[in-house]
C-alpha cells in the first residue's frame, strides 16, 4: 500500500524534540525526511542522556525514526550552495533554531521563497511576535508560560510541570498539522507558504479547559472542584485542581490493594450522573440512590470527599486491575495508573504498532513508541534513526545528481562531513 505522503521531501533542520517529533511524523507517514546535522557533531541529543557509551542517546534514536542523515556545513559557501540546491528539490523546509537564526545564514522566508516558490517552510519558536519572541524556551518553560503549570497540582502545593511533553512533542505535533495543511493548500494554489507554532500557543491550546474554568469563575464558584465542597473561597484565577476531572463529571485518583508498596497502585475513578446508582450498589451503600444530599449531582457536590473517601475504602480492597474488571461492565468510568514498565510489557501495545521494537547498528534492540495515529490504507513502518552523516553520499547523489567530481569537490571544500565512497 502506497504511504500516505510518499513523494514529498522534507529538509530536516531541528534539533533536539520539537521538530524533531515533527518531522518524525511526516517520515512515518512515507515522506523522505532529510536531517541536516553539522559535520562531526549533530543534533545535540546524540550524545545527550547517554546509556550506552559509544551510540546514540535514547533521547535522539527515538526522535529521529525513518529519517536520512546528511553532514552539511551551511556557513560553508559551498554548503550555502548544497542546500540551496537542497531547498530547490524539497517539499518542506522545516526548522527550530533561534529566532532570526535562519536569517542570518542567509536563508529568510523570502529567501527560501525565491528558491522554491513552491516551498513550505514551517518554523517552531518560544513565543510569537511581540515582548518575548526573542527568548529562549524549553518545555518547562512552555508549560509554565502557557497556563499549565498554574493550573496543575494540589491547591495547597506548588505549581507543577507535567510528564507529559506537551511544550515539545505538543508543539511539534501542531506543526505537523499545519504542514500538512499547507500541502493540501498548495496543490490548490501551487505557492508555498511559511507555517508557524509558538510553544507557549500549542500549550496554551492543550490547556483550553482551563481558560474555560477562567472565564467561568466571573459567574461564580467552580462547583465541581473539590474545593468548593471544602468550603474554600476561590481566588481570581483559575486555581490547581488536584487530580480533579477537568470535564465537569467529578473524578480523583484512589489508592488500590498494594499501595503501600507500589507507588502506582492506584485507579482514576469517575461518577457520572448516569452510573451514580451502580456506583452505590458496587461500594456497598444503596441508600446513597434516594438519601438527602446524596441522590441528584448537585446536592453531591459538596459532599465529594466522604464520597470519595468511601469508595476508596472500596477499592483498597482491590487491584487497579480488578477495580477495572468490576466498573467496566457496569460502565463507570475507571482507569488504572500504569507504570512506564507495566506499559513496556504490554504485548497488545505491540500489536497495534503503538510500541515497536527497533535494532540499531551501534546500541541493539531498544523499545520506541510508534506512531500514534492509524491510517487503513497507509500503513506505517518504523525505521531506525540515522547514523551521523549516514546518508550524506547518498543525498549528494541522488537527490541533488552531483557526479563524482562536483561531490569530491564539495567533500574537500569542507562543506560536508567525512563521505563514505565504499
Amino acid at each position: 500500500m502506497m504511504k500516505a505522503l510518499e513523494g514529498v521531501k522534507v529538509l530536516d533542520f531541528t534539533h533536539v524534540q520539537s521538530g524533531p517529533t515533527c518531522t518524525q511524523i511526516l517520515g512515518w507517514f512515507g515522506a523522505d525526511v532529510i536531517k541536516v546535522e553539522r559535520p562531526g557533531v549533530g543534533d545535540a541529543t546524540r550524545k545527550q542522556l547517554i546509556d550506552k557509551p559509544g551510540a546514540d542517546s535514547l533521547y535522539f534514536t527515538m526522535l529521529n525514526h525513518n529519517k536520512r542523515s546528511i553532514e552539511l556545513n551551511s556557513k560553508n559557501e559551498t554548503g550555502k550552495e548544497v542546500l540551496t540546491r537542497l531547498i530547490k528539490e524539497c517539499d518542506v523546509l522545516v526548522e527550530n533554531f533561534a529566532p532570526g537564526a535562519l536569517d542570518r545564514m542567509g536563508f529568510s522566508w523570502e529567501r527560501v521563497h525565491e528558491i522554491n516558490p513552491r516551498i513550505i517552510m514551517a518554523s517552531i519558536k518560544g513565543f510569537g511576535p511581540g515582548k518575548y519572541e526573542d527568548c529562549k524556551v524549553y518545555e518547562n518553560v512552555a508549560q509554565c508560560a502557557g497556563g499549565s503549570a498554574s493550573t496543575t497540582g494540589f491547591l495547597d502545593g506548588p505549581p507543577l510541570v507535567t510528564g507529559a511533553q506537551i511544550g515539545d512533542s505538543g508543539t511539534g505535533l501542531h506543526l505537523c498539522l499545519g504542514i500538512v495543511t499547507a500541502l493540501f493548500h498548495r496543490e490548490k494554489s501551487g505557492e508555498g507558504q511559511r507555517v508557524s507554532v509558538a510553544m507557549q500557543d500549542s500549550v496554551l491550546n492543550l490547556a483550553r479547559v482551563k481558560m474555560r474554568d477562567q472565564q467561568r469563575l466571573d459567574a461564580g464558584p467552580l462547583k465541581e472542584y473539590s474545593q468548593f465542597g471544602e468550603g474554600i473561597p476561590f481566588g481570581e484565577a483559575t486555581p490547581r485542581a488536584g487530580n480533579d476531572s477537568g470535564g465537569g463529571q467529578p473524578g480523583r485518583i484512589l489508592k488500590c490493594k498494594g499501595w503501600e508498596t507500589d507507588p502506582n497502585a492506584y485507579t482514576y475513578f469517575i461518577i457520572q450522573a448516569a452510573v451514580w446508582e451502580k456506583v452505590c450498589d458496587l461500594i456497598g451503600e444503596p441508600n446513597w440512590k434516594t438519601d438527602d444530599g446524596f441522590a441528584s449531582p448537585s446536592e453531591r457536590l459538596d459532599k465529594l470527599n466522604q464520597i470519595f473517601e468511601r469508595i476508596e475504602a472500596w477499592t483498597m480492597t482491590k487491584t487497579k486491575f480488578e477495580v477495572m474488571d468490576l466498573c467496566n461492565p457496569l460502565d463507570i468510568p475507571v482507569g488504572p495508573i500504569l507504570s512506564m514498565k507495566e506499559i513496556a510489557e504490554d504485548e497488545g501495545l505491540y500489536d497495534t504498532g503503538t510500541l515497536v521494537k527497533v535494532d540499531h547498528p551501534e546500541r541493539g534492540e531498544y523499545i520506541s513508541v510508534g506512531c500514534p495515529i492509524k491510517l487503513s490504507a497507509s500503513p506505517v513502518d518504523v525505521t531506525r534513526s540515522p547514523l551521523l552523516g549516514e546518508h550524506t553520499l547518498e543525498i549528494l547523489k541522488d537527490v541533488l545528481h552531483y557526479d563524482d567530481s562536483e561531490i569530491n569537490n564539495i567533500v574537500s571544500s569542507g562543506a560536508v562531513g567525512e563521505v563514505n565512497k565504499s
